[in-house]
């Protein structure tokens, strides 16, 4: 590994002037779990690396039910799993920090640090996409919010611009008859990275019936996460039924462009978005109704 400086600031605006002066040779470090080993490997480059975990605002953890969920950039994943009342209100998430790496990783590595990562088969990001969950970057020009959705704008690539960071994240408050569900398919072991992966949101009638509303979102399958806009309108005012599902499912797949790789083929990822989204919708209803 190159040498570089190391900085721990210990406030916002400290850290914002030092990736600014920096500029394009200075990292971010969060929990360290992929940028250590991008540098180690000498995939990314620095010359000064900012660790931001003793930063305040990026390790607030915050759940109510008016505000919803303030998850800080730099909170683990281990915390939000071990909390019993986040598991209740947000499955989904859930779901997805519990298959994080190992649960040595789990220890270190952040949501925030896997959406800025911006891998488009990262697991921490569908579920965000399919909560609506909002994205809050801080820079030398101020703090500005961006859609998750809007995050990401190419493998390993994102809004971020010189001297941004990404602050937190904030989910919107769940009501009653709501439910949620993150699943991947992955070909050996838990530490493989997904083929594919598809994350659910619903809002139920008082009945638990039909589908009010709805959100789903894939990874794996094109060069960022996806929001699958088009199966997540045409869910709204349909029965919730396995029909349906597969039906959702099909939709899904049109907002899939995936490649041939040693993981699998462009088909049978293709295959995956239906079976996931048929299977993360049938979770998320259970879940609603409960």
């Amino acid at each position: 590994m190159i040498n570089f400086e190391y900085a721990a600031p210990t406030r916002l605006d400290e850290a914002i002037k030092q990736l600014a002066k920096a500029g394009t040779d200075a990292k971010v470090l969060a929990g360290g779990t992929d940028i250590i080993v991008q540098l180690r490997e000498g995939l990314r480059s620095a010359e000064l690396v900012v660790d931001v975990k003793k930063i305040p605002e990026l390790m607030r953890l915050e759940l109510s039910s008016e505000q919803g969920l303030h998850l800080g950039a730099s909170v683990s994943c281990r915390r939000i799993h071990d909390d019993k009342n986040i598991a209740a209100e947000y499955p989904g998430l859930v779901d997805a920090v519990r298959i994080i790496g190992s649960w040595q990783i789990q220890s270190r590595a952040s949501v925030g640090g896997n959406l800025c990562n911006s891998s488009p088969a990262a697991d921490g990001i569908p579920p965000l996409i399919a909560y609506a969950a909002q994205a809050h970057v801080a820079g030398p020009d101020g703090q500005r919010v961006v859609p998750v959705e809007e995050f990401c704008t190419g493998p390993g690539q994102n809004i971020l611009q010189q001297g941004e960071l990404l602050v937190a994240l904030t989910l919107p408050p769940q009501q009653s008859g709501t439910g949620s569900a993150y699943q991947r398919f992955i070909p050996r072991n838990e530490m493989d990275i997904a083929v594919a992966g598809a994350a659910s949101w619903v809002q139920l009638d008082a009945d638990g019936k039909r589908i009010e509303q709805a959100r789903i979102a894939l990874s794996a399958v094109a060069p960022t996460p996806v929001f699958a806009a088009e199966a997540s309108g045409w869910l709204a005012g349909q029965t919730a039924s396995e029909e349906v599902f597969a039906q959702a499912g099909e939709l899904a797949k049109r907002d899939a462009s995936p490649i041939d790789d040693m993981r699998g083929t462009a088909e049978y990822r293709t295959h995956l978005v239906g079976v996931l989204t048929k299977r993360t919708l049938a979770t998320a209803c259970e879940r609603a109704r409960n």
